[in-house]
């Protein structure tokens, strides 16, 4: 870990440890390690493959991706700081939730994983490789976006108010999670999928979904997209309103030799709505060598 990583997660992570939680299935370990709480699943000695929630998601909105991938691969799903058992930041921003990514990644000692970012989850993977360029052997960035906003500088404006008027209205998580996950899905979504979202927003703190949005104001990483080196795959979703398919091919076509893959009739939780499709994709990817 670089110092500049190091200094973060000493001045904004070190909090208290979070009591353990029971397993939830057979196969899942759900561990603590420091201030972060997730999930494993699969061979100790496999290529380890982590997974990183969005807003309002969490380890367990991985599930489908552990139980398919567990065969081959060691899979990581963490809780990010304030979901979960996992403790929060005094500070949330990017680079405060990326310090803290990277000290995760530090503690279990992972060899160069690869790292799987879904939404806010891609964000803190550009914004790491932009600082450790060298931490990933491959990347997958889902439903995300390289900068936050639009032409429109209203857009940004108008985003955090439909996302945080709500709530200053006196309504929490757990009352707005089924509207949530309605308007981000696309086209009949699986129902069980959309029941464990629908789960991981309900338990998201109101203060954590707050805190998470108002981090996103000012996020620009697109002149940093050539400098990724590692083997990626860029997943869209064709009818996503939060990273659409049109904003995410650009993103793909700026990193050299990444793979761009659209799910048609998926929103922005694809990983829940197909997750076969999701899973084949990655499996694909993978196979050709972006776990190797």
């Amino acid at each position: 870990m670089t110092e500049h990583w190091r200094a973060a997660v000493q001045r904004e992570a070190q909090v208290a440890e979070p009591p353990r939680q029971a397993t939830q299935q057979e196969w899942e370990q759900e561990q603590v390690r420091g201030d972060v709480t997730y999930l494993e699943a699969g061979p100790r000695d496999g290529v380890p493959v982590v997974f990183l929630h969005g807003i309002g998601g969490g380890a367990r909105g991985f599930l489908p991706q552990l139980d398919d991938l567990r065969d081959a691969y060691r899979v990581i799903a963490w809780d990010m700081p304030g979901y979960g058992g996992s403790a929060p930041l005094e500070l949330v921003s990017v680079d405060s939730l990326t310090a803290a990514l990277a000290g995760f990644l530090q503690e279990l000692e992972l060899d160069r994983p690869v790292l799987v970012g879904h939404s806010l989850g891609g964000m803190l993977v550009q914004r790491l490789l932009s600082v450790q360029p060298d931490t990933a052997r491959a990347v997958v960035l889902a439903q995300t976006s390289a900068s936050f906003g639009s032409k429109d500088p209203a857009w940004a404006d108008g985003f955090i108010r439909d996302r945080l008027g709500p709530l200053d209205a006196g309504h929490g998580m757990a009352e707005l999670a089924d509207g949530i996950v309605a308007e981000q899905a696309g086209e009949s979504p699986d129902p069980d999928g959309m029941a464990l979202a629908r789960e991981c927003f309900a338990c998201t703190p109101d203060s954590t979904y707050r805190d998470t949005v108002l981090a996103l104001p000012g996020f620009d990483l697109r002149d940093a997209l050539p400098r990724i080196k590692a083997p990626t795959l860029v997943l869209a979703g064709s009818l996503d309103r939060n990273a659409p398919p049109a904003g995410v091919r650009r993103m793909a076509d700026r990193i050299p030799g990444a793979s761009y893959v659209e799910l048609s009739g998926a929103g922005h939780l694809a990983h829940l709505e197909q997750p076969a499709a999701f899973n084949a994709a990655m499996r694909t990817f993978l196979n050709a060598g972006g776990g190797c």
